[in-house]
């Protein structure tokens, strides 16, 4: 049984969303997660700053990876990814493929019904945008 489900990421936690839509994706459901540029990272800004950072040095200056992107939609995708079984053959390959994220709501997705991931209350925390724009 395959279905439409399209969350709304803005003020969701980065991990509990992620986790969220790789075990929608692996019931067969296609997930398109909006508004991916507003989800957060909980904790000290600093620590998730130098975390990241230091993941983005670790490519090299080689064609060869990890590689690891400064846009917010393909920083979600990729940690989705990593949640999945094994994302180069089988059950894992066709979940990723039923997955799509976008930074903003899409004109065609303006009208639909959205899942809404409830925000924590008081956290110290860091949108994804601001992530993207300090590594």
């Amino acid at each position: 049984m395959e279905t439409k489900i399209i969350i709304d990421g803005s003020g969701a936690v980065f991990g509990r969303l992620a986790s969220f839509v790789a075990k929608k994706a692996l019931e067969g459901n296609e997930v398109i997660v909006i508004n991916s540029e507003k989800t957060i990272l909980t904790g000290n800004k600093k620590d998730i700053i130098a975390k990241y950072s230091e993941l983005r040095k670790k490519g090299g200056h080689s064609l060869k990876g990890p590689k690891y992107s400064k846009v917010p939609h393909n920083m979600l995708k990729r940690t989705i990814r990593g949640m999945l079984p094994d994302h180069r053959k089988g059950q894992g390959k066709i979940a990723l493929s039923k997955i799509k994220c976008y930074d903003q709501i899409p004109e065609e997705l303006s009208q639909e019904k959205m899942v809404k991931i409830n925000a924590p209350v008081k956290m110290k925390y860091i949108e994804l945008k601001e992530l993207s724009e300090k590594i």
